[in-house]
Parts: structure tokens; C-alpha cells; sequence
């Protein structure tokens, strides 16, 4: 039925689809990392980080006290907020704590879809949902390029 041939090309097919299978990340396309790369990644970061930072040192302004009673949040909350962006900033600039830098990623993105929701929630969507939109996209674009030259 099958000649010697035939056999030979159905187990190179099979042997070929059957290989275990790498981690395939699709984030990174070489394993070097560019210096546009590396620029935009420190761009993004410092973006991010020079907006947060300020928080810690803001939290008893009228204006904050102000904009938080505005949107229907206690004043602990703000508080909480204020010293953990400034805590998260820290450990997106400091090159150290590599498991903790996901972390933060994380919390912050988690306060910019609140502030998107809170936002429109209360003004609808204005100019400070769409300020939200923007520096979620600011840090997404920080942790893509954050796995490239990291990896």
C-alpha cells in the first residue's frame, strides 16, 4: 500500500509536528534589544513615573480633596492612592525587583480603568476619561517594550 517513500515522508511529517514545542513569545522578535527600543521604553516609563510621583506630595490639596469629593470617593481612598502611585512609579524606574515591576504594571493599569469608569461614570466622557485612555496606552506601551529589552 505504502512504498518505502511514502512511509518515510509520513513519519518526517509526523516527527516534525510532533516536537515539542518552545515558550513562543510573541512579544519579542530578537532576542537584542534596539536603542529605539530602549528609548521608548524610558520614555513611556518616565511618562508614567512623572505623573505619579507628584501623588504622594498632592494629597492634602484643595484641589484633590476637591476632584475626590466630586467623584464620590472617600478621602482614605485618595490617600491610599496617592502613596501606592508614588510607590509603583519608584519601582518602574528603579532597575531592580524585575517580579515586582509586573506588579505595578498591573495596580496601574487597574487605577486607570477605574479613573476611565469613574470618570464617565460621573462627567461622562470628557476630557479627563479621555486623559485616562491616553496613559493607559502610554503605560501599555511601557510594558510591551519593558518585555523586550528585559527579555
Amino acid at each position: 500500500m505504502y512504498g518505502k517513500s511514502n512511509l518515510t515522508t509520513m513519519y518526517s511529517v509526523f516527527f516534525i509536528f510532533n516536537q515539542p514545542t518552545t515558550k513562543l513569545n510573541i512579544m519579542t522578535t530578537d532576542k537584542k534589544a534596539t536603542t529605539a527600543t530602549k528609548v521608548i521604553y524610558w520614555i513611556t516609563t518616565g511618562l508614567i513615573s512623572l505623573s505619579a510621583i507628584p501623588g504622594a506630595f498632592m494629597i492634602n490639596t484643595e484641589m484633590a480633596i476637591k476632584n475626590t469629593t466630586h467623584l464620590g470617593l472617600p478621602h482614605w481612598l485618595m490617600v491610599e492612592s496617592s502613596i501606592g502611585s508614588t510607590i509603583g512609579a519608584l519601582i518602574l524606574i528603579i532597575p531592580m525587583w524585575k517580579w515586582l515591576k509586573d506588579w505595578a504594571y498591573v495596580a496601574f493599569g487597574i487605577t486607570y480603568i477605574s479613573a476611565l469608569i469613574a470618570h464617565i461614570a460621573v462627567d461622562g466622557f470628557g476630557g479627563e476619561a479621555i486623559q485616562a485612555i491616553i496613559f493607559f496606552g502610554i503605560l501599555f506601551t511601557s510594558y510591551i517594550y519593558y518585555h523586550k529589552i528585559s527579555d
